[in-house]
């Protein structure tokens, strides 16, 4: 099982940024995705999830409006599109893949800085 994250980096506030999760090793269009961020010296914390067949998305109060989780079931691959860039924003993000009851898989993490 591998959950890849791609697409991190250093970006300028009110710039954007597009992650990527590869996703092999399981039926991953039976799972949902989520997307996970950590800052230093903060929780990890749940930014956007959606569901195995696309239907249902959610999102963190903070990042409403500005970012958007979507996936695509046949290159096994979810994305999270963020925009309007904030320094707030800069974290570790994680790609993580649930099916209750007890099936999850984590990604290794991309860092994203925003910072002028």
């Amino acid at each position: 099982v591998q959950l890849v994250e791609s697409g991190g980096g250093l970006v300028q506030p009110g710039g954007s940024l597009r992650l990527s999760c590869a996703a092999s090793g399981f039926t991953f269009r039976t799972y949902d995705m989520r997307w996970f961020r950590q800052a230093q010296g903060k929780e990890r914390e749940l930014v956007a999830s959606i569901t195995s067949g696309g239907g249902i998305t959610t999102y963190a109060d903070s990042v409403k409006g500005r970012f958007t989780i979507s996936r695509d079931n046949v290159k096994n691959t979810a994305y999270l599109q963020m925009n309007s860039l904030k320094p707030e924003d800069t974290a570790v993000y994680y790609c993580n893949a649930r099916r209750r009851p007890q099936y999850m898989y984590w990604g290794q993490g991309t860092q994203v800085t925003v910072s002028s």
